[in-house]
């Protein structure tokens, strides 16, 4: 039976306790919800004891780190697809408004070394890696990956990392005002 092409391919059975630690994002489509000259993305996974994961989103932008945390769940508690939700209170400062995503996995080598998340709506699209560099040739990969699920690749946008990367004690950070300053396009 041929793949809609409006369908998105994501892997079954993911081990969701290997999943957690840190991902570096290496590329990722524009986001209006992240400052434009964000460096050193990252996102940090961590199990809870009901089984959803807090999130914990972070930029550093202009010498100052910027995060947002929040909680994925499985979409469909019953599959094995990889297909999860993650929600955030917005504005970070001020946490009133819910705001609810999908998280797909589209990719994620045997070792939890890389991955490739999407949505169903291909308006955002990650790549990850647990390291902050990926070789090339994976990286090319993964782009491909990406266009054969209909993904605009063309759209997508190399992160910038410092090595070594910044350690979230020793960074002065914002609570949440770059939020705000990031919907207007700053």
């Amino acid at each position: 039976m041929a793949k809609n092409k409006n369908e998105v391919e994501v892997v079954k059975g993911v081990d969701l306790a290997r999943y957690m630690g840190r991902w570096y994002e290496i590329a990722s489509f524009p986001s209006r919800d992240q400052p434009k000259n964000g460096i050193n993305t990252r996102a940090t996974y961590t199990l809870r004891d009901d089984g959803t994961v807090n999130v914990l989103n972070e930029t550093w932008s202009d010498g100052k780190r910027r995060f947002i945390e929040g909680t994925a769940y499985k979409a469909d508690p019953n599959s094995d697809e990889a297909k999860l939700k993650v929600k955030f209170y917005v504005p970070p400062f001020l946490p009133l408004i819910p705001v609810t995503g999908d998280y797909w996995v589209l990719y994620l080598d045997e070792d939890y070394h890389h991955a490739l998340i999407g949505q169903p709506s291909k308006k955002n699209l990650w790549i990850l890696c647990r390291e902050n560099q990926l070789d090339e040739e994976i990286y090319n990969q993964l782009v491909e990956k990406a266009k054969g699920e209909g993904y605009d690749v063309s759209k997508l946008k190399k992160t910038k990392h410092t090595n070594p990367p910044p350690e979230t004690e020793d960074a002065p950070a914002d609570k949440g005002i770059w939020w705000l300053r990031s919907i207007f396009g700053k």
